[in-house]
C-alpha cells in the first residue's frame, strides 16, 4: 500500500502554532515532523535592555504559565546578583508557581484533552456515551465544573501577586507583596473550595487521604475496585475508558525523560546559586532513563540546543545557551529534510532527546537519587513498569496526580509564613551570568541571563514546548512528539485523532480547531471543531 501523507494545520486548541505532518503505511504512522509555526523573539527583544526588563517581559511568553517564567526570570537575576531571597519570599514564589499549575491541569485535561474521549470513533466503547455527558465541551456535566472551579487558585495568586496573569510580583532579593493574615486565611478558603468541589467529589470521588494512600500500580487498582465513587469518579472513568480504547498502546515517545526540578526550600536556598540548587528544591530534578532503568542527577550545563533544522542562521553545531546567538532566517518556507520549524532540537549533551512534563516529573520522583528529605513518589514509575512503559493515558494520568501534592504544598506555604519577617531584600547589581530553573506545568523551563555593562547581553530561554515539539537535530534525530508519533494506529485518515491525542498528552498548548489535509491534493479531508 502506498504511503499517505496527512498535514494536520494546526494541531490543538490553544495557541495554534504547531504543525505535524505524518506519513502513514498500511493503517500506522512511519515517518512524523512536528513544525512550530510562530517566531516570538524574546530574546531579541530583551538584549540591551535593563536586567530587570525580564521580570515584565517573560511572563507575557505565555499567558497560561507566566508565574514559571517570573519565577525563572527572578532567579536568573538572584544567581547572577548574589542575592539574598527571605525565605516569606521564597514560599510566596513557590506558592504563585503551585497555584498557576492547579489551575492548568483541570483546564487541560478537560478543555484540551478529555473532548478527544468524544470523538466519533469512541462511539462503539460501552463508555462513549457516559463520556459525551461529561467531556463534551461546554456542555459536558464535568467539564463545566471543572473550568469554573479551576478559575478559583489563581484568586490565591491575585492575592499575592496584585493580578494574574503578567504579575511581576518575583523581583531579585523577594518579592514585592506582604500579605496580612486576612490574606492567607482567605487564601486557605480558596483552596478549601477548590478542594470540595471539585478535587475530591468529582476528580477523585475520595478524600485526600485515602488517595494518598496509594503507593502502587496495585494499590491503585485495589482503589479502582474498592467503591463505586472510586470507579465513577473522573479520574476512575478515565483509567477505565483508556483502557478499553486503547490509549495505553502507543505514543510513547524517547524513552527518557528530563525535570530541572522546583520549588526552591524556603530555608535551604536564601542565598542561591546555580550550584546549590539541586540539593535545595522540595520536588528533585534528574533524568530518568527507561532504557537502562537508571536515575541521573541533572544541571544546566547538560543543556543544548541545535538549529540544524530551525529557521536559524546559527550553524549545525549542539550549543549551551549560555553560548548562543539567536539569528532567525528570513526566508522560513519549510522544507522538511532541511530546515521546517521555529522550535530547535533540545538535548541532554550526553543522553540525548529528553521528553518533559508531568510523566518526566513523575519518573524522576520514583528514583533514589537526590537528598533524603525531598520528595520521593513511586507511583507512576511503578506503574510505568508493570505498563510497559510509556504511553498517552499514563502521561495523562501523571499530569493530574500530580494535583494532590501541589495541594498539599500550598497548605504547606500557607502554614509556613511568618508574617512579620522580611519580603524582600534589595539586592546589589552587578555584572554576571545567571540561571533560574523551574517546572511549569507543561515541564522544563529555564532561563539564563548574561548581564555586562549594567545591560542584557544575552538572554535566553528554553520552555517545555521546546523540548517535546522540536524537530530535528543535527543528527537528523527526532523529536519527542515526532518520536511519540510514529508507530501510531491512523483508524480513519479522514478522522486522525489519534495524531491530536499523541500531541495533546504532552500538553503542546495550540488552538481551538484541527484541520487535516491531503498533502497531494490539498483537499480537506476533515475539520473539527470544539465550538
Amino acid at each position: 500500500m502506498p504511503i499517505k501523507t496527512l498535514e494536520i494545520s494546526p494541531v490543538g486548541r490553544v495557541e495554534g502554532d504547531l504543525d505535524v505532518r505524518v506519513d502513514i503505511e498500511d493503517g500506522y504512522v512511519v515517518n512524523a515532523w512536528t513544525k512550530a509555526e510562530l517566531f516570538r523573539g524574546f530574546e531579541v527583544i530583551l538584549k540591551g535592555k535593563d536586567p530587570q526588563a525580564g521580570l515584565i517581559v517573560t511572563p507575557r511568553i505565555c499567558g497560561i504559565c507566566g508565574a514559571s517564567h517570573l519565577s525563572c526570570a527572578s532567579w536568573a537575576l538572584d544567581t547572577a546578583w548574589g542575592t539574598e531571597v527571605p525565605r516569606n519570599a521564597i514560599l510566596a514564589r513557590n506558592l504563585g508557581q503551585l497555584v498557576e499549575s492547579i489551575q492548568s491541569h483541570p483546564r487541560h485535561f478537560y478543555a484540551l484533552y478529555a473532548i478527544d474521549l468524544t470523538n466519533k470513533k469512541y462511539k462503539n466503547s460501552p463508555f462513549y456515551e457516559e463520556a459525551c455527558k461529561r467531556f463534551s465541551a461546554f456542555r459536558g456535566t464535568s467539564y463545566e465544573i471543572a473550568i469554573t472551579t479551576s478559575a478559583k487558585p489563581v484568586e490565591l495568586y491575585a492575592l499575592f501577586g496584585g493580578q494574574w496573569p503578567h504579575s511581576s510580583y518575583m523581583v531579585p532579593g523577594g518579592v514585592m507583596c506582604a500579605p496580612t493574615l486576612t490574606d492567607v486565611t482567605r487564601g486557605w478558603g480558596i483552596m478549601e473550595y477548590f478542594r470540595t468541589n471539585w478535587l475530591e467529589p468529582v476528580w477523585l470521588g475520595c478524600s485526600l487521604e485515602r488517595y494518598e494512600q496509594i503507593q502502587t500500580y496495585d494499590d491503585f487498582m485495589a482503589w479502582l475496585e474498592e467503591s463505586p465513587n472510586h470507579a465513577n469518579s473522573d479520574l476512575g472513568f478515565y483509567w477505565r475508558m483508556g483502557l478499553d480504547i486503547g490509549l495505553d498502546k502507543y505514543g510513547a515517545g524517547p524513552g527518557k525523560f528530563l525535570t530541572w526540578g522546583y520549588l526552591p526550600h524556603e530555608d535551604k536556598y536564601q542565598k542561591p546559586t546555580i550550584e546549590g540548587r539541586n540539593a535545595a528544591v522540595i520536588m528533585k530534578g534528574g533524568v530518568y532513563d527507561s532504557l537502562t532503568d537508571t536515575h541521573h542527577m541533572v544541571d544546566h550545563t547538560f543543556a543544548r540546543e541545535n538549529t540544524s533544522h530551525g529557521w536559524y542562521e546559527e550553524g549545525t553545531a549542539d550549543v549551551h545557551p549560555f553560548d548562543r546567538n539567536t539569528r532567525p532566517k528570513e526566508n522560513n518556507a519549510g522544507d522538511y529534510d532541511d530546515k521546517y520549524s521555529w522550535a530547535t532540537a533540545v538535548s541532554h549533551k550526553d543522553l540525548g532527546r529528553m521528553e518533559v512534563g508531568s510523566l518526566a516529573r513523575q519518573l524522576v520522583a520514583g528514583g533514589k537519587h537526590g537528598e533524603s528529605w525531598q520528595h520521593y513518589d513511586g507511583l507512576v514509575l511503578d506503574m510505568f513498569k508493570k505498563m510497559g512503559g510509556p504511553s498517552i493515558h499514563l502521561r495523562e494520568f501523571a499530569r493530574m496526580h500530580e494535583s494532590v501534592k501541589m495541594y498539599r504544598e500550598v497548605e504547606r506555604c500557607l502554614r509556613e509564613f511568618k508574617l512579620n519577617d522580611p519580603w524582600y531584600i534589595k539586592p546589589q547589581e552587578k555584572d554576571g551570568r545567571g540561571w533560574g530553573g523551574t517546572e511549569a506545568s507543561r515541564g522544563a523551563l529555564c532561563h539564563w541571563v548574561e548581564v555586562e555593562g549594567g545591560k542584557i547581553k544575552n538572554y535566553q530561554v528554553i520552555a517545555p514546548t521546546t523540548w517535546n515539539v522540536g524537530p530535528r537535530d543535527g543528527t537528523h534525530t527526532r523529536g519527542p512528539i515526532e518520536e511519540a508519533l510514529v508507530g501510531i494506529p491512523i483508524e480513519d485518515p479522514t478522522n486522525p485523532v489519534e495524531v491530536g491525542h499523541v500531541a495533546r498528552s504532552f500538553d503542546s498548548c495550540l488552538v481551538c480547531t484541527v484541520h487535516a489535509h491531503d498533502a497531494k491534493t490539498g483537499e480537506e479531508l476533515a475539520r473539527f471543531r470544539t465550538n
